[in-house]
């Protein structure tokens, strides 16, 4: 006898036709160890009711019935946001269709009036869901981990651009004008030396604005749009690859952390394009549609390698995707003639009522 999976009585909701068959199941539950209580729906609308009013532990569905089949179940079932395990126990359901079963998404099958495995297949398929739940739940806090790291770090990157601005800016300004101070008193002799000093305090107010414009671009101040046309002209400068732009002023203005996001993700696909695509040009498109704010970057490259996403070396590819859920949207990728990359964002959720 197989024992008990759990102290309390598992719930178990039958797609079943025949009265007696459910008895039958119910009480062959019992003989092998399994304490439950169960609940008889016939239809699809009775399935979908019984899924929505209460949780249950398993569903075991009858293959064929007047008017509904296994096939119709399972697919409602799995439509479930936490599909319950699903288990086929018919007579009349063939091999093939028992395969197919499997492959959708079916826990396992079992033949009427040869249930001896019957609590063992149960609690195989409870035992399979509750560690896919677990799983999902470790995956989510993963995800939401992950935006939250980029939440911050973006908001530390605006707080260190802020830092340099006011204090490292300061100080250097102040430095310039003690140097022209001195130039009106220091010797002919020493007119290069003050020229290196000068030199050299050029070289680190340039370098601080490079660092403050890696960290928080200023363009993104004069909107998206004119801050993803900055960006192409500068890839285009840097690397001669070719780049059209299709970035009309939006229409509304998005808070800071939409708008890098869409920032970043540009940012990271274009080096991608250097990195890896070999293109000679690259088309970036950036609009308003359907209530989605949608930035398209497409390379006429080689193209992505089949599974590349799933590379250790793809951290670029699965960090914009990680951007795009924490700004509320996602990302598609297609490889197969030259690069498409798309992020939607939704807009009804971050519109700010400003023009940008």
């Amino acid at each position: 006898m197989i024992p008990a999976m759990e102290e309390k009585a598992l719930r178990v909701l039958a797609v079943e036709d025949s009265a007696l068959d459910y008895e039958l199941l119910l009480a062959t539950l019992a003989m092998q160890g399994v304490e439950c209580s169960g609940h008889r729906v016939e239809t699809a609308a009775q399935l979908v009711d019984a899924l929505r009013s209460s949780a249950w532990d398993i569903v075991i569905s009858d293959h064929r019935m007047p008017g509904f089949s296994s096939t119709e179940a399972l697919a409602i079932v799995r439509a479930q946001p936490s599909p319950p395990p699903f288990i086929i126990v018919s007579g009349v359901i063939g091999e093939d269709s028992a395969v197919d079963a499997m492959r959708n998404g079916a826990d396992d099958y079992l033949v009427k009036g040869r249930l001896v495995r019957l609590a063992k297949a149960v609690r195989n398929a409870v035992d399979a869901a509750a560690e896919r739940r677990a799983r999902a739940e470790i995956e989510l806090q993963l995800r939401n981990l992950s935006e939250r790291m980029h939440t911050l770090i973006e908001e530390e990157r605006c707080a260190i651009a802020r830092e340099i601005h006011d204090d490292v800016g300061g100080a250097l300004t102040a430095a310039r004008f003690d140097l022209d101070a001195l130039a009106r008193h220091v010797p002919d002799a020493q007119q290069p030396r003050l020229e290196r000093a000068r030199s050299a305090l050029q070289h680190a107010f340039d370098a601080a604005g490079r660092i403050m414009r890696d960290l928080r671009p200023p363009i993104l101040d004069a909107g998206l749009a004119a801050a993803i046309e900055w960006q192409a002209d500068a890839f285009a400068l840097r690397t001669g690859i070719a780049v059209t732009v299709n970035a009309p002023a939006l229409e509304h203005k998005l808070p800071d952390r939409v708008a890098m996001a869409v920032f970043r993700t540009c940012q990271e696909a274009l080096t991608n394009v250097v990195k890896h695509a070999n293109a000679s040009h690259v088309n970036i498109e950036l609009a308003e549609r359907d209530g989605e704010l949608v930035l398209a970057i497409r390379d006429d490259g080689r193209g992505l390698v089949a599974g590349a996403l799933g590379q250790p070396d793809s951290l670029g590819l699965r960090g914009l995707a990680e951007r795009a859920r924490a700004a509320g949207g996602t990302l598609n990728i297609e490889g197969r003639a030259g690069t498409e990359i798309t992020l939607r964002v939704p807009l009804a959720a971050h519109r700010e009522g400003a023009p940008t």
